[in-house]
């Protein structure tokens, strides 16, 4: 078998602590970016960006945000799609208002307003926690569409209450607009993916990760060997905050390209970022990428044969669709709570012993 940790010495603490301490893991991880970033480019479609990898990345973005509140720091939140929401207005105010502000800092200022109504929106962890945030979030969530749809000032006081993103260059490349090229918004997803990525590993494995973590497991213990709960816990909505912004803003400026609060960043929204996730594996960074593929892809599959293979009516797939999802999200939690990462970490156990017994 190829997956082997014979021969694999470090000669310092640095390569030791390193994300990825095994060769194979590390090469692997190296050919799947340059694949990322040197080959889907130029193979990719319409059909692929639109129904594939476009949602893929976004999603991921949104659930790497959920999972650093909710996997690592232990804080349920059912406030994602409104969260997402503030982006998504944010950027569209500061294209509007700021015609000559690049699309990159458009994204991370929207970002930064996010992280703002987050930590708002997390000052009541400091005083409940467990189902009564849960609730807390989830007023969060129908307070913020409701106010996006009543105030008119957020959508420039258009008659029909739709945002529209105007057209937007990168390095005098379109990545908003009908016009933009498939390669273009993929390529520029994936760089802020893969940047804030990197950002959220360094961070989960660094001393606020730890912070966060003890909170996770118990807070009161935390406290007691000297971890400040005000900190970690605001800290931590407000950069999962930052997260979900960003990837409001690139599903509004780079994906819809046009949307209305109430059908692009509904409670739907929330509940799908947590399924991912919840069947990627919570407090996995990995986990995040897993859950967001299976979420999007997997309605895409069945469509693909229900619709296209078996020629079924439209509504009858997208229901049996719903329970299929559902189903399995039920299996997951009774299975393997942990998610797929924690499948794969098994798996990976399993080869570096076989083929001897265990």
């Amino acid at each position: 078998m190829l997956y082997r940790e014979a021969g694999d010495f470090k000669t310092s603490y640095a390569a030791d602590g390193q994300t990825f301490p095994i060769a194979f893991d590390r090469w692997g991880y190296y050919v799947a970016i340059a694949v990322a970033f040197l080959v889907i480019p130029f193979i990719i479609d319409d059909y692929w960006e639109k129904s594939v990898l476009v949602p893929v990345l976004i999603y991921a973005m949104a659930a790497l945000g959920l999972n650093i509140l909710t996997g690592y720091c232990g804080q349920l939140s059912l406030g994602t799609g409104g969260f997402m929401a503030v982006g998504a207005y944010a950027s569209y105010k500061l294209m509007t208002a700021f015609p000559e502000l690049n699309i990159f800092f458009v994204i991370l200022l929207s970002g930064g307003v996010t992280a703002g109504v987050g930590l708002l929106f997390g000052l009541p962890s400091l005083r409940i926690k467990g189902f009564y945030l849960a609730v807390a979030t989830l007023a969060a969530q129908f307070f913020l569409v409701w106010l996006f749809n009543k105030v008119p000032w957020f959508y420039n006081y258009s008659a029909t209450g739709q945002i529209n993103a105007p057209t937007r260059t990168f390095f005098g490349i379109e990545v908003t607009g009908p016009s933009a090229a498939p390669w273009a918004t993929y390529l520029f997803c994936l760089l802020f993916v893969f940047i804030f990525a990197w950002a959220a590993r360094n961070l989960t494995r660094g001393r606020l990760g730890r912070q966060w973590m003890a909170i996770r497991d118990m807070d009161i213990a935390a406290e007691i060997i000297g971890v400040n709960p005000l900190m970690a816990k605001l800290s931590a909505f407000a950069i999962s905050s930052f997260y979900i912004g960003v990837a409001g803003a690139l599903f509004f400026t780079v994906y819809l390209g046009a949307a209305e609060v109430g059908e692009a960043f509904g409670i739907d929204k929330s509940f799908l970022v947590l399924f991912m996730i919840i069947i990627g594996g919570l407090g996995s960074i990995l986990g995040s990428f897993i859950g967001a593929a299976f979420m999007v892809l997997l309605p895409v599959l069945l469509k693909n044969l229900f619709v296209g293979g078996l020629d079924w009516p439209t509504d009858v797939a997208a229901h049996l669709q719903l329970v299929i999802s559902g189903g399995l999200i039920i299996l997951f939690l009774i299975v393997e709570p942990h998610g797929l990462a924690q499948l794969w970490r098994l798996l990976k156990e399993k080869l570096r012993l076989w083929p001897f017994p265990h």
